[in-house]
This record gives C-alpha cells, sequence and structure tokens, in this order.
C-alpha cells in the first residue's frame, strides 16, 4: 500500500470513476444486490421503458421507494475524501456511475462531476426536457395521478436516471471519455467495471499513457490492466490514497 502511494502522489491530473461499493457504506441499496430486491421485484424488471408503459403507478412507487432510502442516507469516508481531492485542484473530473447525489453532499462541486447514470434527486420530461426536483413529481403520484405528464408541454416525465435500454447522454460521455484520455492517474472505485460504456473509461485512460489504480472488494474484469489493485471497504482504501495526495508539501 504505501509503496503505490508513494508512486501515485505526484499525479496532477486525477480522474476518478466511482460506483455502488462507494455508496454502500453510507447504506444506499445497491442496485443488483439483495438490498435492491423491491416487492421481489429486480430493478431490472422496472427500470425499462416497457415496465413504464405498462404499469406507470407500480413504477413510480419504486422510485418512491428508492428515494426515500436514498434521502436517509449521509456520505461516507469515501465520497469526503474525493471532495477533499478536489480542493487540491489536482481532480479533473469525477465520474460516478451513481444517482444517489452523495458525491455532492459531501462537497465536490457540481462542474467536476458528472453522474454518468443520471440522478433519482430530480424527474425530467422526455418530451421537452423539463427537469424537477423528484419530489414534487411524486407528490402528484401520491395524490392520485399514477402517470403525471409534464407541466410544460404534457409530456411523458421519468426518473432522472438512465433506464435499461436508455442511451447516456452523449455530451457527458465525452466530456467523460476526454478526461480518462486527458488524465495521468485514473481511479475506479467501487465499480465492478462490468457495465459499458463507463466501463471503458479507464481503458481510454490506459490506452491514453495513464496509470490506472482500481480499488475494489472483488476483482474486475480489468485488474490486470491496473498498476495497482486494492481490496477492501472503499471509504479506508480510498482515504488512505488520497490523504499523502492532499497533504502540504
Amino acid at each position: 500500500m504505501k509503496d503505490l502511494v508513494r508512486r501515485l502522489t505526484p499525479a496532477a491530473r486525477i480522474t476518478v470513476l466511482t460506483g455502488a461499493g462507494v455508496s454502500a457504506a453510507s447504506g444506499v441499496p445497491t442496485f443488483r444486490g439483495k438490498d435492491g430486491l423491491w416487492k421481489n421485484f429486480r430493478p431490472e424488471a422496472l427500470a425499462t421503458a416497457e415496465a413504464f408503459g405498462r404499469d406507470p403507478s407500480l413504477v413510480w412507487e419504486w422510485y418512491a421507494w428508492r428515494r426515500f432510502r436514498i434521502a436517509t442516507c449521509e456520505p461516507n469516508a469515501a465520497h469526503l475524501a474525493l471532495a477533499d481531492l478536489d480542493r487540491t485542484g489536482r481532480l479533473d473530473l469525477l465520474i460516478t456511475q451513481n444517482i444517489d447525489g452523495l458525491h455532492l453532499a459531501a462537497g465536490s462541486p457540481p462542474q467536476r462531476v458528472i453522474e454518468i447514470h443520471g440522478s433519482i434527486r430530480d424527474s425530467v420530461c422526455l418530451a421537452c426536457g423539463d427537469r424537477r426536483p423528484m419530489v414534487e413529481t411524486l407528490d402528484r403520484v401520491r395524490g392520485g395521478d399514477p402517470d403525471p405528464s409534464c407541466l410544460v408541454c404534457g409530456g411523458v416525465l421519468k426518473s432522472a436516471t438512465v433506464s435499461f435500454g436508455q442511451n447516456l447522454d452523449p455530451a457527458l460521455l465525452a466530456r467523460a471519455e476526454e478526461a480518462a484520455a486527458g488524465c495521468d492517474l485514473f481511479l475506479a472505485v467501487g465499480t465492478s467495471l462490468t457495465v459499458y460504456p463507463a466501463a471503458r473509461l479507464p481503458e481510454i485512460a490506459v490506452d491514453a499513457g495513464a496509470r490506472l489504480v482500481i480499488v475494489n472488494a472483488e476483482s474486475t474484469p480489468l485488474d490486470g490492466l491496473a498498476d495497482g489493485v486494492l481490496r477492501g471497504e472503499a471509504g479506508d482504501l480510498l482515504s488512505a490514497i488520497v490523504a499523502p495526495v492532499v497533504a502540504p508539501t
């Protein structure tokens, strides 16, 4: 660990990708883990356009459950370590696959955070793009509207998260790829690196000459590309990596 940290400390441009393992310590239910199960439904059965078309009220109820679970969660040591890293000016971009907003709650600035899979804090109109706090839309559902429409144009509303089969925002993906190609250190933390296109980002970084460090509880398909692989709890390990970087010189 100490040797790895010593080799990483000089990094001047750092790009970070985080996944569910970062927020797990905060109590956020993992999407594919056993705590993601709701009323015997797997998330994969609900987070699709087809599910929404069949029974929108069921999907909105699930969104409400997930939002409530997430609303009670607080940032943990991993989120705080990355916010500390940002304050050094060496963090180019923080890309997260998480939809919980905990990086922002920890103090990471919105201009350097990409929520590549969207955010459950908001709802969005698929027609005009109007975006509002999710709580407003859920209040309409609780008030008796099983499928609330956009208040601006009457279009279809959904959670501002990326559903299965839905493309990522091309502008956000392009910015993430640019940051991966331009960094000298890429940190992948708490992500299985199996969900594409986000899982392609570490490969882009390595191809461009960056060092790759993977911090995850389990093995990933890209471990063989990494300069260092650390197994364990994301908060403890990330704090140990970041501390020398943020320490005064």
